[in-house]
Formats: structure tokens, C-alpha cells, sequence
């Protein structure tokens, strides 16, 4: 059979359409009954429940996984990556409150590789099924020459909702002497890479395969490590901890900050009043191997490291500080380790590293 000219030009929407004919599938697993239509149309359907609210706020983000991609092109594993976009996003919503309703995906590539869209799909699909996110829609476009042979670019879009009268709003709820709670992170999540990929491959020279000690696995397993999804726990604390019947200034869960570019420094002053600080203490936590290296190998100033990394922390929650020991309890009960690791001052809003 005569190839088609587009297909000769680099474009093989028949290969497309073979590939898609999987996603009903797929995204089955990640069906909500408010999901309208069917996979294919020009648009995702989602027919949201408003007598479940009495105000429902929509709450949208958009993201990528950066440079991580690189780490995937060089193990040629793509099994991951799509959870780490989605539970990315699911955590950029969560630190408002909100609980996620439906995710749409953007796949670029040179050239489309059926083994390599149907095992980010699954990551998709997987994470998204995790966190009863709907996957109602996304497009792939074919652009030769526009990629590198055998590389491609993501990006997601989340929409959730929350109540408007229990949205979280740091910089009003957010009292002196609150306590800081972190949560561990599994590693970079997707943030920082560009640093790591050049402390660790073009100035030490390693490889991906090289087995370092205290990591589990090689490199290239460490960097892979799969973003943490916080959104189903916090749904639980706030729930837990937030009651309806409490007022505004009673409710105990002040703030939460997703720790992801900026690290420390520019992501919890995002949440905070302008005449209050937050003090992080860095030997309150465990620092993880991985971050170990980077801050010994890397020639990296320290204080720029919890600018760029999140250093073991991926996200952060502000309460108050009778009600400290019990959200962190329940933190820990949730399989999550978790330190108390700072508390708010007074200051000019800002994050305080000591």
C-alpha cells in the first residue's frame, strides 16, 4: 500500500487513531459519574453536582514535569512520568482545599511511539483513578522535526472544586505562633532537574546506571521517583479537623504550601500574612540521601538549595499549635512520615531558613 503523503511527511494520523482506539479503555478507570459523552469528542463533558455545595469554587492549575523528562528519554521508562503530572496537579489544588474533579493532558513528539503514549496513558490513568480524578480528554499532536528523535513534552490541566465558605486562605487565617508541619517528599517529584542533571552528569560524569550508596537503586531510579499525590490526606485532615460548623478563625488547619520550584523560599510566603514569617529548621528532618549528594557534590550555596529542592519536604501544613500533635498523628496514621518543622513569627512574610 502507497504511503499516505502526511505520513511520508512525518504525520501518520492512521498510526494516531490506532494508538487513541486504547483510550476507552484506559480511561475507564478513571470514570466519575458526573462524566458526560464519550472519549473522542471535541470537547470533555463533566456535569458538576452543585446541590453538593452551597457555593462550589472552581479551582484550575496547569503544569509540565520540566526537565525530569530528560531522566525518562535516557532510561527509556515512561511509565511514571504521567502520575507525576497529575499528582502534581492534584497538590496545586489540594493546598486550597480543593478536591479534584477532572485532568486533560497535552502529549508533543516528533514522532508518535505506540508503546511509549500507551505507557504515559497508564500513568494517567493510574494516578488519576488514585486520586478520583476523571480523565475526560487531552490531545497529541505529531510535529516532526519540531522534537529531538524519540523525545516529547507534557503538560496537564486540573479542574476541582471546594466549598467557598471552607477554601483555605493562609494570609487571613494564618495566626503568630501557628506550627509548621512538613510531609515527605519521595524525592526531586519535578522539581529541579535542570540543577541535578548538571551536579550529577555533566560535573561528576556519572551515569544513570551508577549504583550510589544509600539510594535505593541506581541514579536513574532515584531521579525517577514518582511525584507524591498529598490531595486524598488532605482531603482527610480538613475533614477531619476543618468542621463545617467552625468558624473561619476556629478552624485548627490554617494553610498548606505545595513545595515545588522555589522550594521553601518562594512557596510559603505564598500563604502567609505580610506581617508574619515563617522559621524553618533545617535539622528538624531527616535529610534523604538524594539531597545529601546534592548539597555535598553539587557546589551549590545552601541557602539555594532550599530555593530550588525540596530537600525531603513536599508539602507543608500551618496549624495550630494545640492541635499540632493530633494532625500529626493522624498524618503518620496515614503511612506519611512527618515532622513538626517550624513555627510563624513575626515579620514581613517571608520564610526564614535556620
Amino acid at each position: 500500500m502507497k504511503q499516505k503523503a502526511y505520513a511520508a511527511a512525518g504525520v501518520d494520523i492512521d498510526l494516531g487513531n490506532r494508538v487513541k482506539a486504547t483510550l476507552p479503555q484506559l480511561l475507564a478507570f478513571t470514570h466519575r459519574r458526573e462524566v458526560m459523552g464519550r472519549v473522542g469528542g471535541f470537547g470533555g463533558l463533566f456535569a458538576l453536582d452543585v446541590k453538593k455545595f452551597r457555593q462550589p469554587v472552581l479551582v484550575s492549575s496547569v503544569d509540565g514535569v520540566g526537565t525530569k523528562l530528560k531522566i525518562a528519554f535516557a532510561m527509556n521508562r515512561h511509565d511514571s512520568i504521567g502520575a507525576d503530572l497529575v499528582n502534581h496537579c492534584v497538590n496545586d489544588i489540594a493546598v486550597l482545599g480543593a478536591e479534584p474533579l477532572f485532568f486533560l493532558d497535552y502529549l508533543g513528539t516528533g514522532r508518535l511511539k505506540p508503546d511509549v503514549f500507551t505507557e504515559i496513558l497508564k500513568g494517567f490513568a493510574r494516578a488519576c483513578a488514585a486520586n478520583h480524578c476523571a480523565l475526560i480528554g487531552g490531545e497529541t499532536a505529531q510535529m516532526p522535526g519540531f522534537y529531538q528523535p524519540g523525545e516529547y513534552d507534557l503538560s496537564g490541566t486540573i479542574v476541582g472544586v471546594v466549598e467557598k465558605s471552607r477554601m483555605l486562605n493562609g494570609q487571613k487565617a494564618v495566626r503568630l505562633g501557628d506550627v509548621v508541619l512538613g510531609i515527605e517528599s519521595s524525592g526531586l517529584h519535578t522539581n529541579g532537574y535542570s540543577l541535578a542533571r548538571k551536579i550529577f552528569l555533566d560535573q561528576l560524569k556519572w551515569k544513570l546506571s551508577r549504583r550510589v550508596p544509600g539510594l535505593d537503586g541506581t541514579l536513574g531510579d532515584a531521579l525517577l521517583k514518582e511525584h507524591v499525590s498529598y490531595g486524598p490526606l488532605v482531603q482527610f485532615l480538613l475533614a477531619r479537623f476543618n468542621s463545617k460548623s467552625m468558624s473561619f478563625s476556629e478552624r485548627p488547619i490554617k494553610a498548606l504550601a505545595h513545595i515545588t520550584g522555589g522550594g521553601f523560599v518562594d512557596n510559603i510566603p505564598r500563604v502567609l500574612p505580610q506581617r508574619l514569617d515563617v522559621v524553618i529548621h533545617k535539622n528538624s528532618w531527616p535529610l534523604p540521601p538524594l539531597f545529601q549528594l546534592l548539597a555535598s557534590e553539587g557546589r551549590v550555596p545552601e541557602d539555594e538549595l532550599y530555593q530550588v529542592f525540596n530537600m525531603g519536604i513536599g508539602m507543608v501544613v500551618v496549624v495550630a499549635r494545640e492541635i499540632a500533635p493530633k494532625v500529626l498523628h493522624s498524618i503518620k496514621a496515614h503511612k506519611f512520615k512527618a515532622w513538626q518543622v517550624g513555627e510563624v513569627v513575626k515579620g514581613s512574610g517571608k520564610t526564614r531558613m535556620v
